[in-house]
């Protein structure tokens, strides 16, 4: 059974930094790919950063140069080390786990899991 756990969100003032975690079990940790959502109130889920099994990263605009993705693959965890926080980040942050698997009639496909999410407040 598959497990992804969120955690380190909270309360942080305006210019602040938080670390979430992504805890995960039951996969084959290196081989999947990491990503970040989030959704703010009345807003559609947004995909904040991604990082491969080999490493490579993506962000959204508004997070770039701000938001670091990394992972560990001796913990099976994920990072999103979040810098220089501002109100327009505050969300519910949800960790996503894209596990590829081979079919020999279908060819590469791809498992989702994904967490409970935790909470991102940004506020003075």
């Amino acid at each position: 059974q598959v497990h992804v756990v969120e955690s380190g969100g909270g309360l942080v003032q305006p210019g602040g930094s938080l670390r979430l975690s992504c805890a995960a079990s039951g996969i084959i940790f290196s081989d999947s790919s990491i990503l970040w959502y989030r959704r703010a109130s009345g807003n559609d889920r947004e995909l904040v950063a991604r990082i491969s099994g080999d490493g490579k990263t993506n962000y959204t605009d508004s997070v770039k140069g701000r938001f670091t993705i990394s992972r560990d693959d001796t913990r099976d965890t994920g990072y999103l080390l979040m810098n220089g926080l501002t109100p327009e980040d505050t969300a519910k942050y949800y960790c996503s786990l894209k596990v590829p698997r081979w079919e020999t009639l279908r060819g590469w496909r791809f498992d989702e899991y994904w967490g409970q999410g935790t909470q991102v407040t940004v506020s003075s």
